[in-house]
């Protein structure tokens, strides 16, 4: 599905990803961990575009998608939900999701409304009424009225309360259950391991760790530093 191979990327003459290298496979959840300032989410915006990697490959479904515009990179198929959200404060919940929905695909404002009940109670509010939930659950809805085969989210619970983080995991195994692959940073590492196929830690720009839940859990003592906690 998704292939980085030895990829570079820089912010001006700062060296941020040092030859990342990762797969994501047809309907897996794979995860991103480490802690802050590792590379994760350069990581998640050098594949869509945003911050373009200077060396390695990119390949998705295949193809190449370095160097590529991150219109044209979503349109491919990968949806992107940011760590801070990014929905429009002035945009009504309707209204955000309208803007980026894809005509062709099984994503509409009904089936958005039915994964997440909450929006549906909020529709005609204006993205600044919003809880930090609510926020992210629009996020994630906005993104998936791309049609995407792919899911990029950056701290899908983070500063979430505990509620919140349950209906957001449960929101994830529904998507993955649609055969849609989810690459995903988080912090929550028992979550992770319950809910993800396969996991990569970062330090320092690279990829140091790879390997299923149960490697992760076998090597969690000895694997504490890296991913702060």
């Amino acid at each position: 599905m998704l292939e980085l191979n030895d990829v570079h990327t820089y912010y001006g003459s700062s060296h941020v990803l040092h030859g990342v290298t990762l797969r994501v496979e047809e309907g897996q959840v794979t995860t991103l961990l480490g802690r802050n300032g590792m590379g994760k989410t350069t990581t998640l915006r050098t594949i869509m575009g945003l911050t373009p990697a200077r060396d390695g490959t990119i390949r998705f479904r295949g193809q190449s998608i370095m160097g590529s515009r991150p219109h044209r990179i979503a349109r491919m198929g990968i949806g992107y939900v940011p760590e801070e959200r990014e929905i429009f404060p002035n945009l009504t919940v309707v209204e955000n999701l309208v803007m980026a929905a894809r005509p062709k695909g099984s994503w509409n404002l009904a089936r958005v409304f039915t994964l997440f009940p909450r929006l549906a109670e909020r529709r005609r509010h204006w993205g600044s009424q919003l809880s930090g939930g609510e926020a992210q659950m629009l996020a994630i809805g906005r993104a998936l009225m791309t049609q995407p085969r792919l899911l990029l989210m950056d701290e899908a619970t983070e500063g979430l309360s505990p509620l919140l983080r349950k209906e957001i995991w449960r929101v994830i195994g529904e998507i993955r259950a649609e055969g849609i692959s989810i690459l995903l940073v988080d912090k929550n590492i028992k979550a992770l391991i319950e809910l993800a196929d396969r996991h990569y830690i970062m330090t320092k720009g690279r990829t140091t760790f790879e390997g299923s839940s149960a490697d992760l859990s076998d090597n969690l003592e000895k694997l504490k530093q890296t991913l702060a906690v």
